[in-house]
């Protein structure tokens, strides 16, 4: 299975594409002017200076440019400290092969050079990339704890308040509390499960499950937790049981309706359906929320993707997706007739 986190694209574009070439053109110049003063300096006879410390010497160059500057940078810094390292062998100052030696050691530095620039370049690339996943993840996390804390704190200061409430106002605010206590509990759910993903360490625990059961335990769970939002249900009769994770496939179902009533505004409903299709037992949510983009399909699942969902970090749907996988189906969405998304959990019958 494809890792969830993808590699930041190393593509830049307007001022961003600008000043990374000119950093590289500058890296490369000055990586070429400390070439031109290690020969130089090389150009001066010594007989203990052997061709091998000739070869080292040259290398830093290459190292300097992986470091400072990018992948081509030093490409093009190894080119120029090959072309060095021929002018640095005696005769010193002249391209010449006296042996086959001699070319034998030219073909040698332009391997390790490019060797040394692509390792050096792809370390530099790697941490790069940690440390924008490590940023993403804090900043979409942050996002996501902050709403419901924010409100949590919000309706313990209210309850804590000197002014009695009414029962049905002091009911309220404690499903408040209990709705954003789960959703919290789902947001570090997610994010263990998202780096167990990624450990390939995620194995499900099959056995029999009861798809109208599971629904019906799901949406009875929601629809005591939410507030202005209905979750209507059709399930088909006599349905196959199906050979899954129970407690994986109820995160599945959790996250979904968790964003489809996050989508949804009071007096919208949330619908949710079951019936076979095939050998499969089709699972579908669906909200009278507004819906997703053209092209947004795919990138729904890619977790800390900005602008997909507003105010989703987009780690449950892309728990849900390798979870769904994990146990041989598929997971899409699309527009709902009428209004809204749809999301669509296809699972082998037995």
């Amino acid at each position: 299975m494809a890792p969830l986190l993808k590699r930041p694209s190393s593509m830049r574009s307007g001022p961003a594409a600008l000043r990374s070439g000119l950093r590289t053109a500058a890296v490369t110049i000055g990586s070429t002017a400390l070439i031109v003063v290690i020969v130089v300096g090389l150009a001066v006879p010594d007989p203990d200076l052997s061709q091998a410390t000739r070869a080292l010497l040259l290398v830093v160059p290459v190292v300097v440019a992986a470091v400072l500057g990018s992948r081509w940078a030093a490409y093009a810094v190894a080119a120029i400290a090959t072309v060095a390292f021929t002018l640095s062998v005696p005769p010193v100052g002249r391209i010449a092969f006296a042996a086959l030696d001699d070319a034998v050691a030219l073909a040698v530095f332009l391997a390790v050079a490019v060797v040394v620039s692509t390792l050096v370049a792809s370390r530099i690339d790697s941490l790069a990339a940690a440390d924008a996943h490590r940023r993403l993840l804090l900043r979409s996390v942050s996002h996501d704890l902050r709403t419901p804390l924010t409100a949590i704190r919000g309706a313990t200061t209210e309850l804590l308040d000197d002014v009695a409430h009414p029962p049905e106002v002091t009911e309220r605010l404690l499903r408040l509390v209990d709705l954003e206590t789960q959703r919290l509990d789902r947001l570090v759910s997610n994010l263990l499960d998202l780096n167990r993903i990624e450990a390939g360490a995620m194995t499900p625990r099959r056995g029999p499950v009861d798809v109208a059961e599971m629904v019906e335990r799901a949406v009875a769970r929601f629809g005591f937790m939410t507030t202005g939002v209905t979750i209507s249900t059709d399930v088909e009769q006599h349905l196959p049981s199906i050979e899954v994770d129970r407690t994986q496939i109820e995160q599945v179902l959790a996250n979904l309706l968790d964003n489809a009533v996050r989508h949804s505004g009071d007096g919208d409903n949330v619908f949710v359906t079951a019936a076979r299709h095939g050998p499969d037992v089709r699972i579908s949510v669906a909200d009278m929320g507004p819906g997703i983009r053209p092209g947004d399909a795919e990138i729904l699942f890619e977790p800390f993707h900005t602008g997909a969902i507003a105010g989703s970090s987009g780690i449950g749907l892309a728990v849900s997706r390798a979870i769904v996988e994990l146990h041989g189906g598929t997971i899409t969405v699309d527009e709902r007739p009428g209004g809204g998304a749809r999301f669509v959990v296809e699972l082998p019958g037995r």
